[in-house]
Formats: C-alpha cells, structure tokens, sequence
C-alpha cells in the first residue's frame, strides 16, 4: 500500500511539474502590424518559412518602432511591411546607423493622403478646401459646429504626421482631428456612403477601400521637401516642432529582417529578399481580412496552398 502511494505522489509530482514547464519558444518572432496586409504578410510568411524550412514562427502583434528595437535586442527578427518616407528616420538609425537590421530587397509602391467620400469631393476638391469653414461644416456629425476628419490609428506614426500637416496647412483650426482603429474608421465610412453623408479621412494604398468605393483624393501640391520637416518620433514634443505643409513624398513598404538573423539563417534571408508581392495582392490580402473578415492564419495557409510555385520559387538557393 505505501508503495502504491509513494508511486502516486511521484505520478502527481511529475504531472504538475509538465504542467509547470514552459511552452517551447518559437525558432524566430516575426512582429505583425495592426493593419490588415501587414497581418496577412506576417502570418504567409509563418506558414511559408514552416513549410520550406522547417521552422516554426510566432507571430507577435508589434508597432514597426518596437519591432525595430527587438532587432537590436534580439527580440524579434521579421517585420513584414515597412512604410517610407515614414519610418525613414528608423530606418537610417537601425539600419543604415546601427546596423542591426535590413531591409528586404524589393518593395510595394504605395501612397498616402486624404480622401473624401463622393458627397464630400462635391465641394471639397483640394487641400485648401479644408480650411474654409463653410466648406468644411458639411462634415458636422455631432452639431458643434466643426467638421470631423479621421487621421489614422492612435499607434501609427502616419497619424502624428497627418496632425502636422493639419497644423501646418492650417485645416486644424476648423475640424475636429480624431483617431481611431482603422477597423472603426473604415465602418464609418461605409456607413457615410450608405447614408450619402460626406465624409473626408485619412487613406492609403493599396487598400481595399477603393475596391469597394468610388473615393476621391484631395487634391494637394506636390511634394516639397523644404516644407517637409518632420522631427523623430523620440521626442515627445515632436508633432509640435515638425511642419509638414505639403503632400507626401512617394512611398513604398518592403520587408525588414533582424541582420544578425539574416546572417544565422542566410537561406530565409535570401527567401525574404524573393519575396515579390504586387499592390493587386495587397489589395486582395486587407479585403480578405477586412471586409469579408478571415482570420489571418486561415488567409495565410491557403494563400500558400495556392501559391506554392511561387513559394518554391522564392525560395531558391
């Protein structure tokens, strides 16, 4: 009988001692962002770095900034989409200062600025527009007399710039600048094209919004660089100290990977820099998720299923 106990304590002790022990930590952490494409990538690159090289990836919701310092501290070692002329100045630090982290060879073109709902582009057309008060009080929702305009997600470093440019283009003054989740935007301005209520917002692409909608891009001089002076996001007071009183510059997104990962694991390093996704498949990746709400894993498989040529191609030695 004590031997049939002591067996039991000792099957007991080893049950909770399994229990107890941690989970088996991921081979590399990929930092996924907040918005729709950018999850899509990060988990097709899960599933698709498994499937050609056998290692298994955790995908980790992270801003591109915090994804830039786990490069350094070995925390995290793929960010699947990173804009520019946003992050430039990251990038210059971590990568062209530092060193510690590298940008795939290819990239997306993209743009970004301000759209207007077709209600809206009838009597907003440019930049300008903005700051004519009796223009712009066709976008009152809440009655208090000024018109309200989406500038992007409370995390994105694009929403403390689009603040900027409000500032230094003068439209702060006479409309209400809210964020919000994309998620939550993008609801009202299907809402506001139901309901033909104008509407103006933040937008860029490729994005699945204009595969829904007819929207119009507010018109805005071309990119000046002397009117372009945007001071680095370290600086707590940098919306304040930056002017932005024109449109953006050209922009592009491409993979960053951590350098010291590329150079444990050149094979994937190669792999990333194959990588070769169009503006069409962006598109298609954020209306999959956003609109016809698939969850990003279940989206990554079959895009790789699907695409497993392509794949094999991409990852040649």
């Amino acid at each position: 009988m004590k031997r049939r106990i002591e067996f039991c304590m000792s099957a007991c002790l080893a049950l909770l001692l399994g229990a107890a022990a941690p989970a088996a930590a991921a081979d590399l952490v990929i930092a996924m962002p907040n918005w729709p494409s950018g999850q899509a990538t990060a988990n097709i690159l899960k599933v698709s770095i498994a499937k050609k090289f056998g290692l298994d990836a955790e995908v980790k919701e992270l801003g591109t900034l915090n994804a830039f310092v786990g490069f350094e501290t070995g925390d995290v070692d793929i960010q699947p989409e990173v804009w520019q002329p946003n992050f430039g100045d990251i990038v210059k630090k971590y990568v062209t200062e530092k060193g510690v982290a590298t940008l795939g060879a290819r990239s997306v073109p993209a743009w970004q600025g301000l759209c207007a709902t077709p209600e809206a582009a009838a009597t907003i057309k440019t930049i300008a527009d903005l700051s004519d008060p009796e223009k712009t009080k066709i976008l009152d929702t809440d009655g208090d007399g000024k018109g309200e305009l989406w500038i992007g997600a409370p995390t994105w470093l694009s929403t403390g710039i689009e603040r900027t440019r409000a500032n230094s283009y003068g439209y702060s003054a006479n409309l209400t600048l809210f964020e919000a989740e994309e998620e939550v935007a993008m609801a009202g301005v299907d809402a506001a094209i139901a309901t033909a209520r104008p509407m103006v917002f933040y937008c860029y692409a490729p994005h699945h919004v204009f595969e829904l909608h007819k929207i119009a891009r507010i018109e805005e001089p071309p990119h000046d660089p002397a009117k372009w002076k945007i001071v680095g996001a370290d600086d707590p007071l940098w919306i304040s100290k930056s002017t932005a009183a024109t449109s953006w510059d050209a922009a592009h997104f491409q993979i960053a990977y951590a350098t010291g990962f590329g150079k444990k694991h050149p094979e994937i390093a190669k792999f990333l820099d194959q990588v070769d996704f169009s503006p069409e498949e962006v598109t298609k990746m954020s209306y999959a998720l956003e609109v016809e709400r698939q969850a990003p894993a279940d989206y990554a498989k079959k895009w790789v299923d699907d695409n497993a040529a392509r794949i094999d191609g991409w990852a040649k030695p």
